[in-house]
């Protein structure tokens, strides 16, 4: 059959069907563990109770109403989604991309409503924060960045995890009115905050008047064993992007906003046709409404420490493996060559992953894994990592 999709993805010829917990099948009926969830996804597993029936319900009711009408579960899912984060108030997109847009068109008119004319965002080098032009041009890495020249304006990038760095940009630079970053880095390939980091950039942001953008696009909705990774500490962002797994599966992002950046957009200033309809609302309640009581997260820490453990343990000496790194159930294995064919092997062996930053394994699987699960991922990884390191070259 001619293929009349765009080449903008590689996949393995692996074609899903069904779901079920952390478990998928193909076309061919071939059981998976699913180790990627969808690059952090389908957080609760696949087919979860509640969240098929959000669908049953919402599917029989109105699809699409558009903005300029009041949307109920919209208006509830805000309410939930601020007071679950310690925010004030909420915008609704489609994808965390759009999130990040949002958060930049924030940044920018608190700069302009400051006299700053040409606002700049501190972003942090190897971060990632989606493919559109702005968010593109926010994300440091110049691989994604060819071929798409001119970049946004507006960005000025220094290395994670570097608070004198900052402090230089500081002092040396009047335009500055945001910091943007991810409390891990994702597409970065898993790389972890350090202790105390986010506290610094807080005082620093306060100190200077800067809004304090998180992306948490892909750290958020329990992932790293908290709603967001900025419960771990003592700080409140003055942004948040969320997106991934607020639907499980269903496309909706998020914007939250708190003190004055909750106040910047007046009517007119943004908008988005699909963002906030009905049905993704109805479904993002649902998943919310399951991470309240706190079980989740709890598991998410357990099986994130054990995996984390397990992993070191069984893989972290071979020749071969760089570093096992991770926070809660976002773990990166990072290897001394690029991995692409660790897809199909692992694959061949029923454990779905993903490959970040060409040399990282990335898993970051349903956060309801159980010890079974990990051990299953950690004694397949141990089968068909050393044979992809025999059969390749660094």
């Amino acid at each position: 059959m001619t293929d009349y999709l765009m080449s903008t993805y590689n996949p393995i010829p692996v074609s899903l069907t069904r779901g079920e917990g952390v478990w998928v099948w193909d076309e061919n009926g071939k059981k998976y563990l699913d180790a990627y969830a969808g690059i952090a996804v389908t957080n609760l597993g696949h087919s979860h109770p509640q969240v098929m029936a959000a669908l049953e319900v919402g599917i029989h009711q109105v699809l699409h109403t558009s903005n300029i009408m009041t949307i109920s579960a919209q208006k509830q899912l805000a309410h939930r989604f601020c007071t679950m984060a310690h925010m004030d108030r909420a915008f609704f997109c489609n994808s965390g991309a759009e999130a990040n847009e949002t958060a930049i068109k924030l940044a920018r008119l608190y700069g302009h409503q400051k006299n700053i004319s040409k606002p700049t965002i501190v972003a942090m080098q190897n971060s990632f924060h989606g493919r559109t032009l702005a968010t593109l041009s926010a994300s440091g890495n110049t691989k994604i960045h060819k071929g798409f020249e001119p970049l946004v304006d507006g960005f000025t990038y220094i290395p994670y995890n570097d608070i004198p760095a900052l402090q230089r940009c500081a002092q040396s630079n009047p335009n500055i009115v945001a910091v943007m970053l991810e409390p891990v880095q994702g597409e970065g390939g898993i790389r972890v905050i350090e202790d105390g980091y986010l506290e610094k950039i807080r005082a620093l942001c306060d100190e200077n008047g800067w809004l304090m953008i998180l992306d948490e696009v892909q750290t958020g909705i329990g992932r790293t064993g908290a709603l967001f990774a900025y419960q771990h500490t003592s700080i409140l962002p003055d942004i948040v992007a969320s997106a991934k797994g607020l639907g499980n599966g269903i496309p909706i992002g998020a914007c939250l906003a708190r003190g004055i950046a909750a106040n910047l957009f007046q009517v007119g200033n943004h908008g988005s046709t699909f963002g906030g309809n009905p049905l993704c609302c109805s479904v993002a309640n649902a998943v919310l409404s399951t991470l309240e009581d706190g079980k989740i997260y709890t598991n998410v820490l357990q099986m994130g420490a054990y995996l984390l453990e397990m992993l070191k343990k069984e893989l972290g000496n071979i020749p071969g493996v760089v570093e096992v790194r991770g926070r809660g159930l976002m773990i990166g294995l990072e290897l001394d060559r690029p991995c692409r064919p660790m897809l199909q092997l692992a694959a061949d062996e029923g454990l779905l992953i993903s490959v970040t930053s060409e040399k990282v394994i990335r898993l970051v699987p349903p956060l309801i894994l159980q010890k079974e699960h990990a051990d299953l991922i950690v004694t397949t990884l141990a089968k068909t990592i050393p044979m992809f390191l025999r059969q390749s070259q660094p």
